[in-house]
């Protein structure tokens, strides 16, 4: 009867490693996930700006023109 109980507990713990294993994996894939997302955000972030920019010196260009045409 004890040894039964010891080869449960032996294929118990078996199981569990191989869970852990998993997860440690699933863990790693989310942090590359995690970072990959981090340098989209920032790639995104700088291009919004780059947009912004591009837009102030085309609304000081059509406030420049309407200017002149005003005159």
């Amino acid at each position: 009867m004890s040894l039964e109980l010891l080869e449960k507990l032996e294929s118990r713990v078996h199981g569990a490693l191989e869970t852990m294993e998993l997860m440690q994996l699933e863990l790693e894939e989310e942090k590359l996930r995690g970072t990959e997302l981090a340098q989209e955000r920032d790639n995104l972030t700088r291009e919004n700006e780059q947009l912004k920019q591009q837009l102030a010196d085309w609304n000081r260009k059509v406030e420049g023109l309407l200017g002149k045409l005003a005159e």
